[in-house]
C-alpha cells in the first residue's frame, strides 16, 4: 500500500521533511511506501513553483479539501494554524504530523492533545520533535536508562542563536504573539523542554517538573517590514531563562536566545548525576561526551557506528550525519506508524506536556514567583 502525504506549508520546514521523505526509499528500504500527494498553501504561483522543486504530484489552496483525500497530514505551517486543521484531519480519522510547538498557547495544544486521544492509537498524531533522533541523543537515553549516571542532580539547556542581533532585521509572524504565542520560549525553548523530558523525566505529563521560575526579555521592541517604510510592534520575548525543579530532586536550568551574537544554532543539553555526566551538543551532533565514575575527564564518543541508532542506514562507520538526517529519522518512524497501525512518540500529548512548562514559565515571569506546570 502507498501512503498518500498532503502536506501544508513548502518553506523552511517544507523543505526539511519533503528532502527526508525523498530520502526514505533510498536508505530506509523498509520504510512504507508514500507519495507526496498535495502540497497546500496560500499563494498559487509560489505553490506551484514549490511543488514542483519538492516533488509533489497536485497542489491545494484549501486543506479542507485535502484531508479527506489523503492517508496522512502534515501541518507544517505557522503556528496559529496548526490547531483548526489537525484537529479537522483526526477527526475525519486522518493520522497528524504537526511542526512543534504544538500550538501558541496551552488551550489550544490541550484541544488538539484531546482530539487526538479521541481519534484513537490507530490514528497517530505526532509532534515533530526532531532532536530525539539524534544517534547521539539516542545514545545517551540508553546510558540514562541503564542507570550509568546514577541519581540526577542537575540538568541543563541551552539554545543560542544570533538571527535577530540586528535591531535593523525584518519583522516576521515569529515576533507576532497572535501568530507563533512566543518567541524564542515556544520556538527554541520547546525542544529543550522536551529533550529533558526524554531523557530525566517521568511519565507524568509535565515529565516529572513540579515548579519552575521564569524570566522573559524583549531586546528589540519594533521591526521594520521588509520592503515597507512601516515598522511592526515585537510582541513575543527575544530570549529567556528559567530555573525547573524535578520530583526527583534534580535541579534544572534552561535558556533560549535570539540575541546570543556569535551562536548560529547552539543546542546544548548538560546532565550531572551521582555517577557521572553527559553533554551533547547540536553543533558536534555526532559526538557525545560522557564521564563515568573514576573518569578523570569527559570521554567524547563519536556515535557513528553501525551499532548505533539509524548509523546502519547510512554510510560506513565514522562517517558522519548531519542535521537534515534527523528529518529522514524522525519520518521513518512516524510513518512506518501509521503503515502499520501503531503509537508514535513525540506524540501530541508530548506537545501538550511541553506547552504546559512553556505556559508555567510565562505565568511564573508574569507574577514574579514560582508556579507549577
Amino acid at each position: 500500500m502507498t501512503l498518500e502525504v498532503g502536506v501544508l506549508g513548502y518553506r523552511f520546514m517544507g523543505k526539511a521533511h519533503a528532502n527526508a521523505m525523498a530520502r526514505l526509499p533510498m536508505f530506509f528500504p523498509d520504510a512504507p511506501e508514500i507519495e507526496r500527494s498535495v502540497l497546500v498553501g496560500r499563494d498559487e504561483d509560489a505553490l506551484t513553483e514549490a511543488a514542483d522543486r519538492l516533488g509533489f504530484a497536485s497542489i491545494s489552496t484549501d486543506w479542507v479539501e485535502v484531508i479527506d483525500d489523503v492517508d496522512v497530514f502534515y501541518n507544517l505551517g505557522p503556528n496559529h494554524v496548526h490547531r483548526e486543521p489537525s484537529v479537522a484531519a483526526l477527526e475525519a480519522g486522518t493520522p497528524v504530523f504537526c511542526e512543534k510547538p504544538l500550538a501558541p498557547t496551552l488551550e489550544e495544544a490541550d484541544a488538539m492533545a484531546e482530539a487526538a486521544r479521541t481519534a484513537g492509537d490507530d490514528v497517530p498524531a505526532g509532534c515533530a520533535f526532531n532532536y530525539r533522533f539524534v544517534p547521539a541523543i539516542q545514545y545517551a537515553k540508553a546510558l540514562l536508562e541503564d542507570g550509568d549516571l546514577g541519581e540526577i542532580r542537575h540538568v541543563r539547556g541551552r539554545y543560542l542563536q544570533d538571527w535577530l542581533v540586528d535591531p535593523e532585521a525584518p519583522w516576521s509572524w515569529r515576533n507576532d504573539a497572535e501568530l507563533a504565542g512566543s518567541g524564542a520560549l515556544g520556538d527554541l525553548g520547546a525542544h529543550t523542554v522536551d529533550l529533558l523530558r526524554f531523557l530525566v523525566g517521568s511519565d507524568d505529563l509535565a515529565g516529572g517538573i513540579e515548579r519552575v521560575s521564569g524570566h522573559l526579555k524583549t531586546f528589540v521592541d519594533e521591526r521594520p517590514v521588509e520592503g515597507d517604510d512601516e515598522t511592526r510592534p515585537v510582541t513575543v520575548d527575544d530570549a529567556y531563562a528559567a530555573h525547573l525543579e524535578f520530583e526527583n530532586g534534580a535541579m534544572g536550568t534552561i535558556e533560549a536566545s535570539r540575541f546570543a551574537t556569535g551562536h548560529k544554532n547552539d543546542h546544548t543539553i548538560e546532565i550531572h548525576g551521582s555517577n557521572g555526566s553527559l553533554r551533547f551538543s547540536l553543533e558536534r551532533l555526532n559526538e557525545l561526551e560522557v564521564l563515568r565514575e573514576g573518569d578523570r575527564g569527559y570521554e567524547t564518543i563519536l556515535v557513528t557506528d553501525e551499532s548505533d541508532p539509524y548509523v546502519d542506514h547510512w554510510w560506513p562507520p565514522g562517517h558522519v550525519l548531519g542535521w537534515e538526517h534527523t528529518f529522514v529519522h524522525e519520518n521513518y518512524e512516524f510513518l512506518s506508524a501509521v503503515a502499520n497501525g501503531h503509537e508514535f512518540e513525540p506524540n501530541f500529548d508530548d506537545g501538550l506536556a511541553a506547552q504546559q512548562v512553556l505556559d508555567a514559565i510565562e505565568r511564573s515571569d508574569d507574577r514574579g514567583e514560582w508556579v507549577s506546570p
